[in-house]
């Protein structure tokens, strides 16, 4: 298997130690990708230190900003060399920033727009940034980190994180139809309950009634992105692959008497 070997690789929203971001940059290291990762905040160039810094490359930028967006690629490609994977991870949440769960007609203009911004724009903006090159040398892969929730089903409260999500994944499936036959996939990996550092007691507790019994971890997710990153993974595009303990698939979620 060639994998990933040799490939340069940008993770996005890559700032905490026990996140999907960073988890699936340390998988793709330990493959043979060199790697470049980003956040929005200083911590980044902690993990930069966690990574080790042969063949890594770490910066901070605002994704939302397409200026950012493009210092961010030229500069990780002169350091690295042309960015061949992409893995979309920032989205949900920004450090310093919580906006306020509430039902879709209480929703305000401002947390709508921000949640829209940090997940789903931020993915267009890295994309349209990397793509061009990809396409020039017919080979790239682009892993946008969805959700269960949006595509598949919801959670009151978080409609636009949903919305966000599932745009994602419409995103996803006209970029590969795009981008097909230049040798560039896109595909989508839908979470569950998954325990990462930002987890709520209540998601941990829900990832208990999952068929696996659990929730997942970073890292189980990490090797699916590195599957959809690897060369091996050419005639998969366009698709959500969901990976949640086969929560989607029951109708009960807790357990019957």
């Amino acid at each position: 298997m060639t994998g990933v070997q040799g490939r340069v690789a940008l993770v996005t929203g890559a700032g905490a130690a026990d996140g999907i971001g960073f988890a699936t940059a340390q998988l793709l290291r330990a493959a043979g990708a060199k790697v470049a990762i980003t956040a929005t905040t200083d911590r980044i160039f902690d993990r930069l230190a966690d990574l080790g810094t042969a063949d890594c490359f770490a910066a901070t930028a605002d994704l939302t900003d397409p200026a950012q967006v493009q210092s961010l690629v030229a500069a990780a490609s002169a350091a690295l060399g042309p960015i061949d994977i992409l893995i979309n991870n920032a989205g949900m949440s920004q450090t310093g920033k919580s906006p306020k769960r509430a039902t879709m007609d209480q929703v305000s203009d401002e947390d709508f727009d921000f949640q829209i911004a940090i997940s789903l724009k931020s993915a267009f903006m890295v994309s349209r940034a990397v793509l061009p090159g990809m396409i020039a040398r017919h080979y790239g892969r682009v892993v946008h980190m969805s959700s269960v929730t949006g595509p598949l089903v919801g959670i009151a409260g978080s409609g636009p994180y949903a919305a966000a999500k599932a745009g994602m994944l419409g995103m996803a499936r006209v970029q590969a139809i795009e981008n097909g036959p230049h040798g560039v996939t896109v595909n989508c990996i839908g979470p569950g309950w998954i325990h990462t550092g930002s987890s709520s007691e209540g998601e941990v507790v829900a990832g208990r009634f999952t068929p696996i019994g659990r929730a997942g971890t970073p890292q189980e997710i990490g090797h699916v992105a590195v599957f959809l990153a690897s060369r091996e993974a050419s005639y998969l595009t366009g698709q959500l692959i969901t990976v949640d303990g086969g929560n989607t698939l029951q109708e009960f979620k807790v357990a019957l008497n």
